[in-house]
């Protein structure tokens, strides 16, 4: 006897993550400070086109 199991679309669907533009957090510079909790975070885009966060 073959028991075949099937996932539904929402068992096997990937969850959509949240998507931000990093020239529009930086507001068109290369520096943002992002915030989580207390603690103060700094994003960076270098000149090479990479992302830095620092605390």
């Amino acid at each position: 006897m073959n028991v075949r199991s099937t996932l539904t679309d929402t068992e096997t669907s990937v969850p959509v993550l949240p998507k931000h533009d990093a020239l529009a957090l930086t507001a068109g510079g290369n520096l943002a400070e992002i915030v989580l909790g207390d603690q103060v975070y700094r994003l960076r885009i270098t000149k090479a086109g990479k992302l830095i966060l620092t605390k």
